[in-house]
């Protein structure tokens, strides 16, 4: 019996082991945000400017823009355009989620009729690595709430409590006699599905409420686990230490001389190596973009200062309502790979010089005179498939390159397939028809060329003088 004892003794001190090394090497996510940051917004107005757009920052307070100042997701649902979006990032961090206002402003919609008769749904993206994204989809999240006219400014927090996340936004809805904004919430663990939604926040009388963001404070700072900064003609700012629980009123940004009347968008940034924050705050009054408001007291409003002179900047564009990630080393070089600061060219036909390669209705050909003009224009990128080749991705649709079909071409989305990185990757080589100009030969296809046929593109083989001057093209401005 005691052999028996011995070795069961051995097996519950090795399992105990086990449990404890993996508890040991559990990924801390707060710990593991020990890069730089990432802010996921939008630049303006019109069809371009309300798209998703990424920054990044090494201290949290300069800026620079990704993707040479281009968009890095666009809108092809609903109204075609996002406004505010959120970036969720999973708590072990194998899954990331985009969502955003379902809104375009200047694209055939007017603010009356966003106000109150605009979409009840959210655009939604999902990556598993925060560069590859779906597809977006439309999630309605107003359409059971009772005279529901919009949903705007979405986020979303993971809610230990209830082991899934709490998604809330803002709709314009008649309750108790009062037409106003009011934040609703729902639960969901995909933001595919949600539950039936709830009035959040409710401000007295006819005061509406647009924005909210909350943030997690750690323990020892301040007396709650979260904090909200909302947007309600004030910046107002309450705590709880239950995200669904009751609210405690700490007070405005007033004492600093913010006002409701003057910004707008809340949006918290804690600093890696310290216990302090940030929030940003949109000028929108002023037409100036965000700013940033330091604290090292989230739910203290008199702690809160205002920015020296110099002290920050905001990159090239115009950031407007978003939302910052902490990045981890491997995620900050994934973003800053896929998202270089490099600038767009066209492809200019070598025998046609006045034409140019450009997508039309996702198909590809040479045309002169392109309009709109970035139907022409495309990132030259590290090919999908391997380093020393391109693959080519459209300015105006991010995440949508040149890819070969049989012989024919379409601008399609990527997948993330090695079919697709293979099908959309080139070598760039001396021009076929002039050693000065380029040809681009394909990855999987190595006797066949890029090259125009009757004006549409077409990947051939090359055996005439004819079919050479048709594979040269040249990379310009």
């Amino acid at each position: 019996m005691s052999a028996v004892l011995a070795r069961l003794t051995a097996i519950l001190v090795a399992a105990c082991l086990l449990l404890t090394g993996q508890a040991l090497t559990a990924p801390d996510r707060a710990a593991a945000a020990d890069a730089g940051y990432l802010m996921t917004h939008f630049i303006g107005e019109g069809a371009t400017g309300q798209q998703i757009y990424f920054s990044h920052s090494a201290d949290g307070l300069h800026w620079n823009d990704l993707n040479g100042g281009g968009m890095t997701l666009r809108s092809t649902v609903g109204t075609r355009g996002v406004r505010d979006p959120a970036l969720v990032r999973s708590p072990n961090g194998d899954r990331y989620w985009i969502i955003a206002t379902d809104l375009c402003i200047g694209c055939g919609q007017s603010w009356d009729d966003a106000i109150n008769n605009g979409s009840r749904n959210l655009v939604v993206w999902e990556s598993k690595d925060l560069v590859t994204w779906s597809q977006p989809w439309l999630l309605n999240v107003a359409g059971a709430i009772p005279d529901g006219r919009n949903a705007w400014a979405p986020e979303a927090i993971w809610n230990p409590a209830t082991n899934d996340y709490v998604l809330y936004w803002a709709t314009n809805a008649t309750l108790n006699g009062v037409l106003k904004h009011r934040i609703y919430a729902a639960r969901t663990t995909d933001f595919r599905t949600i539950t039936t939604p709830q009035v959040y926040i409710d401000r007295p009388g006819t005061q509406g409420i647009i924005d909210t963001q909350i943030v997690e404070v750690p323990s020892g700072v301040g007396n709650f686990r979260y904090v909200r900064a909302s947007g309600d003609g004030q910046i107002t700012l309450e705590g709880s230490n239950s995200i669904l629980g009751s609210w405690t009123g700490l007070g405005n940004l007033s004492g600093i001389g913010l006002t409701g009347s003057q910004v707008e968008g809340p949006m918290w940034m804690k600093f890696r190596d310290r216990d302090e924050w940030t929030l940003y705050l949109d000028q929108y009054a002023a037409g100036k973009g965000y700013m940033p408001v330091l604290t090292t007291n989230p739910s203290a409003p008199g702690a809160f200062k205002l920015p020296a002179s110099g002290s920050y900047s905001l990159g090239g564009t115009k950031k407007r309502h978003g939302s910052i990630l902490n990045l981890t080393a491997a995620e900050e070089s994934r973003v800053q790979t896929r998202w270089p600061a490099a600038t767009a060219g066209r492809l200019q036909s070598y025998n046609f010089q006045d034409r140019y390669v450009r997508h039309t209705n996702f198909d590809v050909r040479i045309d002169p005179s392109v309009s709109p003009a970035d139907d022409a224009r495309f990132r030259l990128r590290t090919g999908l498939a391997g380093s020393g080749t391109v693959s080519f991705e459209s300015v105006n649709f991010p995440g949508y390159f040149l890819r070969h079909d049989g012989s024919d071409f379409q601008l399609a989305y990527y997948d993330g397939t090695t079919a697709f990185a293979a099908d959309a990757t080139f070598h760039q080589v001396a021009g076929l028809a002039d050693g000065s100009w380029s040809s681009f030969r394909s990855y999987n296809h190595p006797d066949r060329y890029i090259r125009h046929y009757a004006y549409q593109l077409k990947l051939d083989p090359v055996t005439t003088a004819t079919a050479r001057a048709d594979a040269t093209f040249r990379v310009t401005s």
